[in-house]
């Protein structure tokens, strides 16, 4: 069954599932009282709509000598309540049905065992009227009996009378605290039969003195008597208007929701909300995270829709970019950042010289420690798309970052989190700041990752080191063969053998050109490799600081900003659905 839709906004379904779904994001940010009491007006208005639309639940509530039980009586045609002088008269509320037919399940919800019916009435057919006990009664069960009711009836009709209408525990235990639901609310001012004419009128400008300063400003105010009647012919057709309508009790459920979302708008932090877990990723499937850098202009205290695109949005922007800059910039510093990227290039060339140097002598480049494998570089590699359980976890050696390194980490993460919670409530500004620490214990082993990761690259051995090292191999070869050429000729001229015909090269013979030629040819081919080694190594350098930037910098997002995002998109959708709920 679907709740009657008003002329104008949405429908009470929507208002409710919008102030659940309100509920549930406030959870472990507002109050538990706040959430669970949000919670708990849904339950009630859904329980209330499901047993009875076509019933009325008017009470009557008053302080003690009000004439609740005269009024009672009155309207309900016979004596049902019992009237006397020893109070309090009424100790459990009852019930006076007119067409009761089909109200036993909501007067069992309601609690209300006491059951009569009326005189029969077609204009307040469908009406329940229900005496309540004294709302100042010496006993606290019938204060806890008014309290109670006075959350669930449709109807409020207050009585009071000419000595007590302004007690202080009426107005601010009840009236002021009700503001918000003045549509479902009555005041009679009973026993004007002790009044002389004149006096009636200023107490009734009085009492609605007292109420529009209540904030109940168009609550009809009628002057009554049960003794004598006075008053009651318009009170029976106020009453049978409100019952003819059938929307008393849309109208309580209508005023709840607002009540509760407007509790909910000024809620306070959750207790202990220093141990708030489990800043929730952003939902795509509900509303997509605000991009990285981008932050709602305009929030409003309690509970405003944040606003994306007013004026000011792009400075807050460009001040949230900064921020992730500082914060990159931190983390690349505290990373080792720049002694990875002088090893990149020194590595570089350690590894070109063994690998293109002259081989008589590149050997004892071996016994120099590569900078890269000091620190680890190239030890971890990220898992291959085929093969994932083939990532190599570990750590580099990066030495750990300084006390001044670690400070200024957090400090531009506590400025992330500042910036970004900026103009928002403080429960969900504090909720946004601890969304930026909430990773913090993984973002050294995670930057570091990054780091092993990012730079394995560096390590790969260009082509050309092969095509090199493979010329260097034949020219060292024609070097050997030079050697060998001219030591088969000094062993023949020591033996006095006669010495076969020596080719030259003009006056040169071969077997010098081959060794001289292959030695000058080596040694000029690894001096040409490594000055290519040398600006390789600056290029891979300057390649490996961006990388690195932008390693760091998606870790950076994805341990920060990501959990901030994720909050303010929380706050967003919360925002928007108690702006729902209380339209």
């Amino acid at each position: 069954m679907k709740l009657l839709r008003r002329k104008e906004g949405p429908s009470l379904d929507v208002r409710l599932a919008a102030l659940l779904q309100a509920a549930s994001l406030a959870e472990g940010r507002l109050s538990e009282q706040a959430v669970s009491g949000a919670r708990a007006i849904a339950e009630r208005a859904g329980v209330r709509r499901d047993l009875s639309i076509d019933h009325t639940v008017a009470a009557l509530a008053g302080a003690t000598g009000s004439g609740k039980s005269s009024l009672y009586n009155a309207l309900a045609g016979e004596e049902l309540a019992a009237v006397g002088v020893t109070r309090p008269t009424t100790s459990t509320a009852q019930a006076a049905l007119w067409d009761g037919e089909g109200a036993g399940p909501l007067l069992d919800w309601l609690d209300v065992p006491r059951r009569h019916s009326a005189t029969p009435n077609p204009d307040t057919s469908g009406l329940i009227l229900l005496d309540l006990p004294d709302h100042d009664s010496i006993r606290l069960s019938h204060r806890l009996e008014v309290d109670r009711l006075v959350e669930l009836v449709d109807l409020l009709v207050w009585v009071v009378d000419p000595q007590k209408y302004a007690d202080a525990a009426l107005h601010d235990r009840y009236l002021r605290p009700l503001a918000g639901h003045r549509g479902v609310m009555l005041v009679l001012l009973n026993q004007v039969d002790r009044l002389p004419p004149q006096a009636v009128d200023r107490c009734v400008r009085d009492l609605r003195r007292l109420l529009d300063e209540d904030g109940l400003a168009g609550v009809p105010v009628l002057p009554v008597s049960a003794r004598t009647g006075t008053g009651m012919a318009e009170l029976r057709t106020l009453l049978g208007d409100r019952v003819c309508e059938h929307k008393s009790w849309s109208a309580r459920l209508a005023a709840d929701i607002t009540a509760a979302a407007d509790h909910l708008a000024t809620a306070g932090p959750v207790a202990h909300a220093e141990t708030i877990e489990g800043t929730p990723e952003p939902d795509t499937g509900t509303a997509a995270a605000e991009p990285a850098g981008v932050l709602e202009s305009s929030r409003e205290t309690g509970a405003g829709v944040a606003v994306v695109g007013e004026p000011g949005a792009e400075g807050e922007g460009k001040r949230m970019a900064g921020l992730d800059k500082a914060l990159t910039t931190a983390l690349a510093e505290a990373a080792g950042v720049p002694m990875v990227v002088e090893a990149v290039a020194k590595g570089h060339r350690h590894r070109a010289v063994v690998a293109t140097g002259w081989p008589v002598t590149r050997w004892l480049r071996k016994f120099r420690p590569d900078p890269l494998r000091r620190l680890r570089i190239g030890a971890m590699a990220p898992a291959k798309p085929s093969r994932p359980d083939r990532e190599i976890v570990g750590r580099t050696s990066v030495p750990a970052a300084s006390a001044v390194q670690r400070a200024q980490v957090e400090t531009a993460i506590r400025d992330v989190g500042e910036a970004a919670a900026s103009g928002l409530p403080g429960p969900w500004a504090l909720a946004v700041r601890q969304a930026a620490r909430s990773r913090a214990q993984d973002l050294a082993d995670a930057v570091d990752r990054a780091v092993g990761t990012t730079s394995g690259p560096a390590t790969r051995r260009p082509r050309w080191w092969r095509v090199v090292n493979v010329l260097q191999w034949l020219v060292f070869a024609t070097m050997l063969v030079g050697a060998g050429w001219l030591g088969v000729l000094f062993g023949m001229d020591y033996l006095r053998l006669p010495q076969p015909p020596l080719p030259t090269v003009g006056v040169v013979p071969w077997p010098t050109v081959l060794l001289l030629g292959g030695a000058v040819a080596g040694v000029l081919i690894a001096s040409l490799s490594r000055l290519a080694a040398w600006a390789g190594g600056r290029r891979r350098a300057r390649r490996a600081a961006r990388a690195l930037r932008t390693a760091i910098s998606q870790v950076s997002k994805e341990y920060v900003l990501d959990p901030v995002e994720a909050e303010l998109d929380r706050h967003a959708r919360f925002a928007a659905a108690l702006e729902l709920a209380r339209s």
